[in-house]
């Protein structure tokens, strides 16, 4: 009789799984929905924060520009004059 109970509430549990079928491949449409439009939101965020850090960068550019040469030409000169260690 055990036997007979558990294949029963088997068969209850696959009936109740089908019957619920759809509501669970929505639920699934709408979680991958959201997934979706959240991921277009980042990258978008993402495309935004870029083009703003390219024109910060593209502003600053009169500032930056000649401080890097400098520290460039100061590194190459110590290069140049650095003695080995022979």
């Amino acid at each position: 009789m055990k036997t007979f109970l558990k294949v029963l509430l088997l068969v209850i549990v696959a009936l109740i799984a089908i019957k619920l079928l759809p509501l669970t491949i929505g639920l699934g449409f709408v979680l991958g929905l959201l997934l979706v439009g959240l991921a277009a939101v980042g990258v978008s965020l993402v495309a935004g924060v870029s083009v703003v850090a390219l024109a910060l960068a593209a502003v600053l550019a009169p500032i930056w520009v000649p401080i890097l040469l400098l520290v460039g030409l100061i590194a190459l000169i110590r290069r140049a004059t650095r003695r080995s260690a022979a």
